[in-house]
Order: C-alpha cells, then structure tokens, then sequence
C-alpha cells in the first residue's frame, strides 16, 4: 500500500498566519497538522526564507517504531506519537528524516524518524513559552 509519508515529508500545524504568508498547497493528515504537498523540507525553507521568515531545524530527533509490516496505518499511527511529542513542545512543523525497515528473529519493524521543525519571522528562536503564546494567538484567529 503507497503512502504519501516518505523521507523529506513536511507536515505543519495549520495556522491562518502561515497559510496566508505561505501559500503551499496542502491536505489535512491529523488534527490540526496538514501535510504540504510537492515540497520537501529543503524546498519549503527556500519559500519560508524568501518571504522574510525563518525555518528552523531542531537537532533532536524524534522517533517511533511499528512493530509488523509497515503499512500506511501504521505509518500514520507512529507518525500521530511523534505529532504529539512535537506539539507538546510548541513546534508548529515536522520533516520526516527516516523510515528504516528491519527484522529482529524473523519479525518485521520499522523506526520512523522525525526532525520538529519550527516557522516564525523573527531570526532566533523563540522559547517555548513565547511558542505556546504563538500558537494560542494564531488558533484565536
């Protein structure tokens, strides 16, 4: 089964101030968080930075495994873990980094690999409590 999750995926937290600014085409995936369609992380950063804005790439990264055979459910249910874990810290993206199959006695898994990722105006990165101020004020409308 095909899934649109592959390595490069970006999906971002729909506010009305970064779909205005931004203007990508996109699709909902899982609750508020949308995926963009036909940008990878590396393209969608050369539009955010083109409109004056910053896409920041966080170093930690965030994993989840699936244990049997990798399929488009399972793939969006690791996916949701790690969605949450973002959002918990108040990133308002996330690029898919990895998707590695493997075998252990003979049993299939997977580990999906995600890097948060994070759009504001401002060149540094605001702290989490700023984030969180950020995203209320933008879900308020």
């Amino acid at each position: 089964m095909s899934s649109p999750i592959q390595v490069g995926t970006v999906l971002i937290d729909e506010s009305p101030l970064i779909t205005q600014l931004l203007r990508f085409e996109s699709e909902p995936y899982s609750g508020n968080w949308r995926l963009v369609k036909g940008l990878t992380g590396l393209s969608l950063d050369r539009k955010i930075r083109l409109s004056g804005w910053n896409f920041f790439f966080m170093a930690t990264e965030v994993k989840a495994t699936i244990f049997g055979a990798l399929g488009a459910n399972k793939l969006r249910n690791a996916l949701t873990r790690i969605l949450q874990k973002v959002r918990g810290q108040h990133f308002n993206s996330l690029e898919v980094t990895g998707i590695l199959e493997k075998r252990f006695l003979g049993l299939p898994y997977a580990v999906v690999s995600a890097h948060p990722r994070h759009v504001q105006q401002s060149c540094s990165l605001d702290s989490p409590e700023a984030r969180r101020t950020s995203q209320n004020d933008c879900s308020l409308g």
